[in-house]
């Protein structure tokens, strides 16, 4: 059995990728080898007609990887849609097989995969196909990345019991301030609410960085997130 994180978030624009680098450093200091992926991203670069996800080629350089970036990001769009969309406006159907292809390769070379998904749970990737029931297939508890501002706590707690409703396995949630702190009574408080009302842990909060380099990440996530609840995930089968 694979083991691994899904990395999803309340919105988009969360800072998932961050938190999915930050994940894969901390890990790697657990003692397991770590890989990532991002199964499909849109929005990519398009140079000289090469489809670049930019996400992607971040894990992949964050976590020291040498596949090839389809391996890391098997399925990629330049429109910066849902899958859905970006797949019918293109004519590029989601390629299910590679996906799956991929995450087994990894699987196989590394301890531990940690796998960011497309925006939140119900973005649609085929007309009946979302990301929770890729989340289901890959079959790894969720992470929950999540803004620490006003309207946190409703979309926080929405994607968390949907999920769990669903049947899915939720580690944790991660509170991201992927824009600059404005200091607000609603940050100020949202962490220590959710810590007493969620029925899953927060793993930690994490703080905006202004560098995106790799040993920035490392240290910011070996201060703030609490691998504790991450490790029994990860050291045995629950």
């Amino acid at each position: 059995m694979a083991k691994g994180f899904f990395i999803t978030g309340t919105d988009t624009d969360v800072g998932k990728t961050v938190i999915t680098v930050a994940l894969i450093k901390a890990i790697g200091r657990l003692g397991f080898s770590v890989g990532g992926m991002k199964p499909i991203e849109s929005g990519c670069l398009d140079e000289s007609a090469i489809l670049l996800p930019a996400d992607g080629m971040f894990i992949r350089t964050a976590a020291h990887m040498e596949e090839g970036i389809r391996h890391i990001t098997p399925c990629c769009f330049r429109s910066p849609l849902a899958p859905l969309p970006a797949s019918e406006i293109e004519g590029a159907p989601v390629d299910f097989e590679k996906i799956r292809k991929a995450f087994a390769d990894l699987s196989r070379k590394y301890d531990v995969v940690v796998v960011e998904g497309i925006g939140g749970l119900l973005v649609p990737i085929t007309k009946d196909y979302s990301v929770i029931d890729m989340a289901r297939d890959f079959d790894l508890p969720l992470v929950v990345v999540t803004k620490p501002t006003l309207g946190t706590i409703n979309h926080t707690l929405l994607t968390v019991n949907y999920a769990i409703k669903e049947g899915l396995r939720v580690a944790g949630i991660v509170i991201n301030y992927n824009q600059p702190p404005e200091n607000s009574l609603a940050e100020r408080t949202n962490p220590e609410l959710l810590g007493r009302i969620s029925p899953v842990p927060v793993i930690g909060t994490f703080p905006h960085l202004k560098d995106m380099e790799g040993p920035t990440i490392e240290k910011a996530a070996e201060e703030t997130l609490d691998m504790s609840i991450l490790g029994q995930y990860l050291t045995k089968d629950i």
